[in-house]
């Protein structure tokens, strides 16, 4: 039978282990500064709008109803046009060279065809190197081509009529969808990576034989020095939720107190996952390399941050579902965007329920042959 647990000695443990974070400025800086540089630097760096896209435009036409078509498309605010090809030479040099993303080419008798009134035949040619800004780029081409016909021929295109209406980001922008999951994918990173780091300097210190004499069960240590780190990375939450408000302007709509429920279970979880890593490594170096290698690529890729789970192969989805980063990242979309609370996430946090429970099973099962 297992003895009850003492606060008290938690506590001395929680004590020890947050005089020595302290006098750790690498650690220091790792826990306070890296989350904040991180959301920053990946904040204003990845972004999915597409804007200001240069084009080129090949005009055979001439005539007044050309020009009005390329007005349309530089009034539209998506198209620049900075470059004149005068032939077809020109046009493939500009695509191979990267200078456009595009080209429109209109062909000469465009302004006949469409007094005739007959088909009228527009290029458009796309630089398909990149396939999101080329997508992105056709999309808008032909919105811009059907509203400049129907508002010069009056009449309707097709007599079906869609009225979209977005909710939750009506704006479509994409920084208010990747700074809330940027901070779980950080928190995943650094939570793993702070404690990866504390059994594994016990061992390189040679403290961990004078730990190991006390009577101090294996549980005790973990919760111990899971404590500080504990409240470090809800500190680091705060500030990053705080950062994505007022720089990036992200919206907040559900409830704060249902975010610090689910971040503490996730943390748990997470910062179980270091401690495992570096009591069964022993090594600092090793179990920052192992903590690494099993957070960032993971809640990178298949958290659905970068890319959504539902266009993935079979294999990689089913995969997906033991990635922590995968309900977290949930969670905080579904908080910060749709306002959602329990009801909707219940199955994230039940999840995060049982990756708290494994991490802290497996730190403590890890630890057993150091502390009796």
């Amino acid at each position: 039978m297992m003895a009850a647990l003492s606060p008290n000695r938690i506590r001395a443990m929680a004590r020890k282990e947050w005089i020595q974070l302290r006098r750790d400025s690498l650690s220091m800086a790792l826990a306070f500064v890296l989350p904040v540089l991180l959301l920053i630097i990946f904040g204003y760096a990845i972004k999915w709008d597409v804007e200001d896209i240069h084009i080129g435009v090949l005009d055979r036409d001439g005539s007044v109803a050309s020009r009005e078509l390329v007005e349309t498309f530089r009034s539209s605010g998506y198209f620049t046009v900075t470059h004149r090809p005068e032939a077809d030479r020109e046009v493939r040099e500009l695509l191979v060279q990267g200078a456009v993303r595009a080209v429109l080419v209109i062909p000469p008798g465009f302004s006949a065809d469409l007094a005739a009134p007959r088909s009228a035949p527009v290029q458009f040619l796309v630089d398909g190197a990149d396939a999101n800004t080329a997508t992105i780029s056709q999309n808008y081409a032909d919105a811009i081509t059907a509203r400049y016909t129907s508002d010069r021929l009056r009449v309707d295109i097709t007599p079906l009529r869609l009225e979209s209406r977005v909710w939750y980001n009506p704006t479509l922008n994409s920084t208010n969808m990747i700074v809330p999951a940027l901070i779980a994918v950080i928190m995943s990173i650094i939570a793993a990576m702070l404690t990866a780091l504390t059994i594994a300097r016990e061992w390189e210190r040679g403290t961990m034989e004078q730990l190991a004499s006390t009577p101090v069960h294996r549980l005790e240590v973990v919760l111990g020095k899971l404590i500080p780190y504990l409240l470090i990375g809800l500190v680091d939450v705060v500030v990053a939720v705080a950062a994505g408000i007022t720089v990036f302007g992200a919206p907040l709509k559900g409830s704060v107190v249902l975010l610090a429920a689910l971040t503490i279970l996730f943390l748990l979880g997470a910062l179980g996952v270091g401690i495992f890593i570096s009591a069964a490594v022993r090594s600092q170096v090793l179990a920052t390399q192992i903590a690494l290698l099993t957070t960032y690529l993971p809640a990178l890729i298949l958290s659905g941050f970068l890319f959504d789970i539902g266009g993935m192969p079979r294999f990689l989805q089913a995969v997906t579902y033991i990635v922590p980063a995968r309900y977290f990242v949930s969670v905080t979309r579904g908080i910060f965007l749709k306002g959602v609370g329990l009801e909707a996430l219940w199955p994230q946090a039940l999840a995060m329920v049982v990756f708290a429970v494994v991490g802290l099973g497996l730190a403590s099962r890890a630890f057993k042959k150091e502390v009796v």
